[in-house]
């Protein structure tokens, strides 16, 4: 498969990826293919989300700050987020440090945790000081970035 080259950033995507994974900016497509795709998150046909279970459509939509619009999927047990390239949710702004936050898959459902941030993590508002847990619909706010958390098995 081909790799599909972000404008933005530089980075390498999977053919067929609409959004850079490093940086979420939109990929022009060539193909003629639309740029984008409709889905439903049915909460019956979700597989169960547990730290060794695959996701089951739980994502970070950015509703404010720069990439507006842009998703998230939280594919692994931690995604991390910050202004480092590494950065599963790559955030590229200077409110953001560099390794900002960490979102966490368990058994009981998500975790949100500021890392040492210099401008700290808020969830629906609220600074956070420790190991916070997530609703669907809250809003995690990182920098000037904020965040609405959706997850799958919402019922």
């Amino acid at each position: 498969m081909a790799d599909v080259i972000c404008n933005f950033c530089g980075h390498p995507n999977n053919e067929g990826s609409n959004f850079c994974s490093s940086c979420g900016q939109p990929l022009e497509r060539v193909d003629g293919d639309p740029a984008t795709i409709t889905f439903s998150l049915d909460p019956q046909a979700a597989t169960p989300a547990g730290p060794t279970g695959p996701p089951s459509g739980d994502l970070l939509v950015v509703t404010h700050g720069p990439n507006s619009g842009s998703q998230f999927p939280l594919e692994h047990v931690i995604t991390t987020a910050g202004r480092h390239p590494d950065s599963d949710i790559f955030l590229d702004d200077v409110t953001v440090s560099r390794h900002h936050v960490e979102v966490e898959r368990t058994t009981n459902g998500y975790l949100v945790r500021d890392v040492g941030s210099l401008n700290g993590t808020y969830v629906n508002r609220r600074r956070i000081g420790a190991d916070t847990p997530l609703e669907h619909g809250d809003e995690v706010q990182v920098g000037r970035f904020k965040l609405l958390f959706l997850t799958g098995s919402e019922g």
